[in-house]
């Protein structure tokens, strides 16, 4: 479980580069806010204290061909959940490419140390529990900022067990093996961090920037690519009868 979760906190952390920065302090979707503020703090020290100094040795000890063969072997055994949450969730075109992808990338390129399937048309689709839950119906519930576990809503924070269950390193018996690979995960992870960085230096409220663009993105995630557009202001002028 652990495994699933930092990985989440990191990939969630890469991705809230798409969005926009806010500088809004009374976020309906953030009713804890003061707690989420210093778990946030929290976070960025034991970053700044423990991971990136980590991430920082094995970028430099690890050669980049080696660490692209890590990155999708660790991508492959995703497409277990990829799989999964297509079937939750009824999209069997997502469930027939992540199941291609699996296929090709565990044979043609040698246990997913290759991706061979993206060139051939098969984009990775990237499903969890977390929008299965949102396709049935539940709701997001509160934004959390949580110790080691970074960025979540109640309702992903719940379906991270669930996706746990397909991990590698929850599923090795052999210890060593199993905080091996934790270890290149976590890694690996927080290394593909290293050029946005400066992109969080310059928002003018790093915390509210992290939130929105997390929160955006799952949005993004759950509908595919395509959210709902936030309703636009009635500029109409009711002096006019056409209004």
């Amino acid at each position: 479980m652990t495994n699933l979760v930092l990985r989440t906190m990191a990939l969630a952390s890469l991705l809230l580069l798409s969005a926009c920065a806010s500088t809004d302090t009374n976020n309906p979707a953030d009713p804890f806010e003061g707690f989420n503020r210093s778990m946030y703090s929290v976070n960025k020290a034991l970053d700044k204290a423990v991971l990136r100094p980590a991430a920082k040795a094995y970028d430099t000890v690890v050669p980049g061909v080696v660490d692209e063969r890590i990155d999708n072997a660790l991508a492959n055994v995703g497409e277990l959940g990829n799989m999964g949450n297509s079937l939750l969730q009824l999209k069997f075109k997502k469930f027939a490419i992540s199941t291609g992808r699996l296929l090709i990338n565990s044979t043609f390129g040698l246990a997913g140390l290759f991706d061979p399937a993206t060139p051939l048309g098969l984009a990775r689709q990237d499903e969890d529990f977390g929008q299965t839950l949102a396709y049935w119906g539940i709701g997001d519930g509160p934004y959390l900022m949580l110790p080691g576990l970074g960025p979540s809503t109640l309702r992903d924070l719940v379906g991270r067990p669930a996706d746990a269950q397909v991990g590698i390193s929850e599923n090795v018996d052999h210890v060593p093996t199993r905080n091996t690979v934790l270890g290149l995960d976590v890694l690996n992870t927080r290394q593909d961090l290293f050029p946005l960085e400066g992109h969080l230096e310059e928002a003018l409220d790093e915390y509210a920037f992290v939130r929105d663009a997390y929160l955006q993105r799952r949005q993004f995630l759950i509908h595919d690519g395509a959210p709902p557009q936030p309703a636009l202001e009635d500029d109409c002028d009711p002096a006019y009868d056409d209004c």
